[in-house]
């Protein structure tokens, strides 16, 4: 990979798997701090969603680095302060499939709007979080969707007062089946 990322593989090598400009790889990579603050390393993937309050906050309001492969890494790379993680909060991290999947007149998802609707349900929990953004997207998308949809949610399960920091994480891939209750009903013919 870092050899791919920088430029470095052999182009006389074994056969590509397609185009050149194809070969890219998306990386983020989280740091939560005990004191609750994040920061990320983000190249070409989505930003996280914070869930705080009844709100879903993209995670960094800044632009990603691009994807490794296409272009040369920068010199330096740099972690980008994100705020902090509070009691409470939780962050959504998922696949561009999730926001990119479309309904039968080609409208894409609406992950934020769908988030923002979880982090209103109480009590917050990564579960309950899962279960409306995947009840969601099932109905909105008349086949299973085109791409890869994997979503992992972390919330900040400490206590207010300094106790010993807890994350708790629930994760859905979509190589998984969801659970019956989430599946689509069966469409008529």
């Amino acid at each position: 990979l870092r050899e791919r990322a920088h430029g470095g593989h052999d182009p006389a090598g074994a056969a590509q798997d397609g185009p050149p400009g194809e070969e890219f790889v998306t990386v983020l990579l989280l740091e939560i701090l005990p004191d609750g603050g994040v920061r990320a390393l983000n190249c070409g993937h989505p930003w996280p969603y914070l869930l705080t309050g009844a709100r879903a906050e993209p995670l960094a309001r800044t632009d990603p680095l691009p994807p490794l492969g296409p272009f040369p890494l920068p010199p330096e790379l740099s972690a980008v302060p994100c705020g902090p993680l509070l009691p409470g909060d939780a962050l959504v991290l998922y696949t561009d499939g999730a926001e990119e999947a479309r309904d039968a007149e080609g409208r894409f998802f609406p992950l934020r709007d769908v988030l923002t609707e979880a982090a209103r349900e109480h009590p917050l929990t990564p579960r309950s979080v899962l279960r409306t953004v995947l009840t969601a997207l099932l109905r909105h998308t008349v086949d299973p969707p085109k791409d890869d949809v994997a979503l992992l949610i972390l919330r900040n399960e400490r206590q207010v007062g300094g106790a010993p920091t807890e994350l708790r994480a629930t994760t859905w891939p979509a190589a998984m089946h969801p659970p019956s209750h989430l599946r689509s009903p069966a469409r008529p013919a």
